[in-house]
């Protein structure tokens, strides 16, 4: 493959992977405005489009016409720059997550450059040997946006918000990363695609580290600032926490950031415990290349589904609970499955 050719086709499946993960973000919000009306006795969105489907839509409209307020207080650069870091890190973190095996491209013409193809690609922007590193690194980048928000907003209650943030994201951090050693030694790499492989045959990770698995998932929703670990955004103590002072489209680049983020732990998710798209494929050519996406897709739904469920059902923690439980409780249990998971591997090579 040309270097030409190269770019063009990273150019168009970052093109397109941005695009769904953007309309995957609003239609997220739109899920759960649908699921928590049902957990409560009510119908949600049902005035813009069929079922409510035009809502996120309108709501986009909304926000970018909204009037932006600044208080005259505020440090402006790090004060606009904050929601922007948050969205960035946020979206850029989906660039090395395979969401199949490959997709065949037929010829197609370039003009005077010629004919290229047919190409076979991979399902990802880029792939990596390290690629569950960086999206570690990157996610991990994230709460800087959280940090400068609070301190950038001159106001005591949105710096408390982002202080209580940032000792959230960090403590909950370790336990994330820990919970996902088990099946870094299990698979023997750091390749999103080589830890799928190594799932063929129904030998999922969620079967032979439930442990890790329960560690992750309550970790991501503590990383995520999801009920019931929301304690940065608690409106019964803070106001709104960190984004107090934001109003219009900064202020909804952080939701913006907040769903993009519960995507990708749902896709890291179906990669590292589920067996990503692995699947039963059958029929056709065509059919059989594009099942693994379906299942894939199905998978992250699911984990979105959950998402919603938990934070509609569960009360919130208190803070002095959020941090014990993970320090003293849930810090404890990944070092231990860590300890366990290391040492059967051992005794069995």
């Amino acid at each position: 493959m040309s270097i030409t050719t190269y770019i063009i086709i990273s150019i168009i499946k970052s093109a397109a992977l941005i695009s769904i993960l953007l309309t995957a973000v609003a239609y997220s919000v739109w899920l759960e405005r649908k699921v928590s009306a049902r957990i409560q006795n009510r119908w949600g969105p049902t005035r813009v489009g069929p079922f409510g489907l035009l809502q996120p839509l309108a709501d986009g409209v909304k926000f970018i016409f909204k009037e932006d307020l600044t208080q005259p207080y505020v440090y402006k650069t790090l004060y606009i720059a904050a929601p922007i870091i948050a969205v960035v890190f946020a979206i850029s973190s989906i660039s090395v997550i395979p969401f199949g095996n490959s997709l065949t491209i037929p010829a197609f013409s370039l003009g005077p450059l010629g004919t290229v193809g047919p190409i076979t690609t991979p399902l990802q922007i880029t792939d990596l040997n390290i690629g569950l590193l960086l999206i570690l690194g990157i996610t991990s980048m994230g709460v800087y946006g959280v940090a400068l928000a609070g301190w950038s907003s001159n106001s005591k209650y949105s710096l408390l918000g982002g202080l209580r943030a940032s000792a959230q994201m960090i403590s909950y951090e370790i336990s994330l990363g820990l919970s996902l050693v088990g099946v870094l030694i299990l698979a023997g790499s750091f390749s999103l695609r080589d830890i799928v492989d190594s799932q063929r045959h129904m030998h999922w990770y969620i079967f032979l580290q439930p442990v890790a698995f329960f560690t992750y998932l309550i970790s991501a929703y503590a990383e995520t600032n999801r009920t019931p670990f929301d304690l940065p955004e608690a409106e019964s103590e803070l106001v709104a926490g960190y984004h107090t002072e934001y109003s219009a489209m900064k202020f909804a680049m952080f939701f913006m950031a907040e769903y993009a983020n519960m995507v990708t732990v749902a896709c890291l998710a179906t990669l590292l415990f589920f067996g990503g798209w692995l699947g039963p494929v059958f029929g056709p050519p065509i059919v059989q290349m594009l099942l693994p996406v379906v299942w894939f897709c199905l998978k992250v739904f699911f984990f979105m589904f959950l998402y919603v469920w938990v934070r509609w059902t569960l009360p919130r923690f208190r803070y002095d609970q959020l941090m014990a439980f993970g320090w003293k409780v849930l810090l404890p249990i990944a070092i231990a499955n860590l300890v366990v998971t290391a040492l059967v591997v051992a005794w069995r090579a």
